[in-house]
């Protein structure tokens, strides 16, 4: 092969590895404007609330339970009884867990960035089936109760925003801070009237809470049966946890959602039985689901997929470049190729900076329009013709529209991209199906004697 045609290669390629330092940059910059703008999010939320998560409510009943234990004296080898007090609780998931809510969003902004906060409205209904003496089939005489009392599980309590009444029947009681649970965390919790231990009971219960939070809302369905409704202004939910709605349906108006469990399916019964000591109990809170409202347009997450193709795009413009000078006998310097890669590295910053400040789509096509406008004009003078200078413009407006196609869409971008470089393969060796390969560079031979 001409040793022109390899040195040119080689400069190509040595270009090719330079362009990547400030793609590299760009790519860097890009994590570092999310990472400031999650730090912007999370102070947001730490001056409002946090996600929030809805555990409960669970019904508790302390007690004490005298012990008595026969024991041997060290000394004299009498036999007596020694009696204790143990203190412990029990604990009862609702038969029956309803929970209704219509949520409403907002934006809240500091500077360029922007959350998204969330206000619900919920009401909390259901009924507890208290069995005879409690559950206990042993020694039941030996137990002493305390006041029992209702508690519920919420992450952050500063997105309380009513004065909670818990309606049993026709009585109502109001709640008071903290869930007086370790394993539920941070809540509230109400003392209940005095129950029937001995031939138990049925309590039906409801609240209403009105709930802010940040981003996300979890609910877990501590019912026997669960049966939970959402309803949103927000068009764009995501849903989360270990179990998706049995029935949904979302328009641009918002979305409503249901979900609807059992203990078979959520064993929450067990999980809550397994918990040791006073201590959180991970297998319990953990078994929620919910909705996330994420914004379906993340600048932040778009423009990293984007600079992924920043190789292929210099690539393949650099080699629509080499392909003109190999057919059309034009000489392109270096120096030529890597003012042209340095305006497709600066649409990577272009796109970044724009769409800090505009929808994505608007933010692209501006980057874009200003990228191609900028490379066709010097292009029309570096290959001395505008009429090649028109269709090089317009194969690379080509290439862009390509690639917001593989942006948009997520589930096909493999098999667009495919076709794509196979593609303008195939062009690439139908246009030089003729060339003279070892014939490049060299001098035209003239006429013969």
């Amino acid at each position: 092969m001409n040793r022109n045609l390899l040195l040119k290669l080689g400069a190509i390629g040595a270009l090719i590895l330079l362009l990547m330092i400030p793609i590299l940059l760009i790519d860097g910059m890009i994590s570092e404007r999310q990472d400031l703008r999650d730090g912007v999010v999370q102070d947001i939320a730490r001056s409002s609330s946090y996600n929030q998560q809805i555990t409960g409510p669970v019904l508790v009943v302390p007690y004490r339970k005298t012990v008595r234990e026969w024991k041997t004296h060290n000394k004299t080898g009498q036999r007596y009884l020694e009696e204790s007090e143990e203190h412990g609780r029990l604990y009862f998931l609702p038969e029956r867990f309803v929970f209704n809510g219509e949520v409403s969003t907002e934006l809240r902004a500091r500077g360029i960035y922007q959350a998204r906060l969330y206000h619900s409205s919920n009401r909390i209904s259901g009924r507890f089936d208290i069995p005879a003496q409690l559950g206990i089939d042993e020694d039941f005489a030996d137990y002493r109760f305390d006041t029992a009392f209702l508690a519920v599980g919420i992450s952050d309590i500063r997105g309380i925003k009513n004065d909670l009444q818990l309606e049993l029947g026709s009585t109502k009681v109001g709640f008071l801070p903290g869930s007086a649970e370790s394993r539920l965390g941070a809540g509230v919790h109400a003392p209940l009237p005095a129950l029937n231990v001995v031939a138990g009971q049925s309590l039906d219960f409801a609240f209403d809470l009105k709930l802010q939070g940040t981003s996300q809302l979890d609910i877990t369905p501590v019912g026997r049966e669960s049966l939970v409704d959402l309803k949103a202004n927000w068009p764009h939910p995501s849903f989360v946890g270990e179990y998706l709605p049995s029935e949904r349906e979302i328009d641009q108006n918002g979305f409503t959602a249901r979900w609807q469990t059992s203990f078979f399916a959520t064993n929450l019964e067990e999980a809550l039985s397994d918990c040791v000591g006073e201590g959180e109990c991970m297998a319990f809170n953990e078994r929620h689901f919910g909705v996330s409202f994420v914004d379906p347009v993340d600048q932040y997450l778009k423009s990293d997929r984007a600079i992924k193709y920043a190789l292929l795009f210099i690539g393949l413009t650099f080699a629509g470049f080499f392909l003109f000078e190999v057919l059309k006998r034009l000489a392109v310097h270096p120096v030529q190729y890597g003012l042209v890669g340095l305006s497709l590295a600066l649409f990577y910053l272009l796109l970044l900076s724009l769409a800090e400040h505009m929808s994505f789509e608007r933010a692209y096509a501006l980057a874009a329009s200003a990228c191609v406008l900028l490379i066709g004009f010097y292009v029309s003078h570096v290959l001395h013709s505008w009429l090649r200078g028109a269709g090089f413009t317009a194969a690379l407006a080509a290439l862009y529209a390509m690639l917001y196609a593989l942006l948009s869409a997520e589930d096909y971008a493999l098999l667009m991209g495919s076709l794509l470089v196979f593609g303008l393969l195939a062009s690439v060796m139908v246009l030089t199906r003729k060339l003279d390969w070892y014939g490049i560079g060299k001098p035209a031979a003239g006429p013969a004697a």
